[in-house]
């Protein structure tokens, strides 16, 4: 019922547009009433995203049995493999939907309130693992934000390939960037110097540098930082 839903829903989106779909649409071409509809999604919006639910509950559990031995930084990168082996799962799904967020600012809007609750599960974990430590709560949302941002430039490149290629050495190639930047080697000692710092650790500012300045409101989720970031640089957000 739930996959019959979901394959109905999308070809109405195709065929007639999102806006111009309804529920009694979908439901009539699925088949089935209204309340069989809302048993299993609680709004239009959330057809489109009949599998995040279930990913979320699976990180969740899997940052849930880690213990002492696991690598904190190594740990969340392969909480974030466990997102893109549902999008891998069904690439012809995973590009269509991506298609349609990029069409749709409601979705897109919808999408980023989904992406800040695997960045939330992802730092609550990394809380609990820095407990104690200078900055451990800064740090582990800091982390949680890369990893992130990491896996999602590396599924959005994937996606934009409509699919072709290999999406695990993309975010693979992608998530090293980060263990290369918080894992352990650096978890210790002072700043680190590296290209494009001025040898204090932070980013320098020499003339061809772009500074930007971005206020946000106090207790703002990142995800709405980054996008008005992303709108500052006029980067593509998607």
């Amino acid at each position: 019922m739930r996959e019959s839903l979901v394959a109905a829903a999308f070809q109405l989106f195709v065929e007639r547009g999102y806006e111009q779909t309804t529920v009694d649409d979908i439901v009539a071409l699925a088949g089935v009433g209204r309340r069989s509809f809302f048993r299993y999604f609680p709004s239009k919006e959330d057809v489109v995203f009949p599998d995040h639910e279930g990913c979320l509950a699976r990180m969740t559990a899997f940052l849930g049995e880690s213990g002492p031995a696991h690598e904190p930084v190594e740990r969340v990168c392969d909480a974030a493999r466990l997102v893109l082996r549902m999008y891998a799962e069904n690439p012809a799904f995973s590009v269509q939907r991506y298609r349609l967020t990029r069409k749709v600012p409601g979705l897109r809007t919808y999408e980023l309130s989904v992406v800040w609750r695997y960045e939330r599960a992802l730092a609550e974990y990394l809380r609990g693992r820095f407990a104690g430590q200078p900055d451990g709560t800064l740090r582990a949302d800091v982390i949680a934000a890369a990893v992130v941002a990491a896996h999602n430039n590396g599924l959005r490149s994937w996606l934009r390939s409509d699919g072709r290629g290999d999406a695990s050495a993309e975010v693979d190639h992608a998530l090293a960037h980060v263990q290369g930047v918080f894992g352990p080697e650096r978890a210790t000692g002072g700043p680190q110097r590296g290209p494009g710092t001025d040898g204090n650790g932070s980013w320098g500012g020499g003339k061809d540098d772009d500074v930007v300045v971005v206020v946000s409101r106090r207790g703002a989720p990142l995800w709405r930082v980054v996008q008005e970031i992303e709108t500052t640089l006029g980067t593509d957000p998607a």
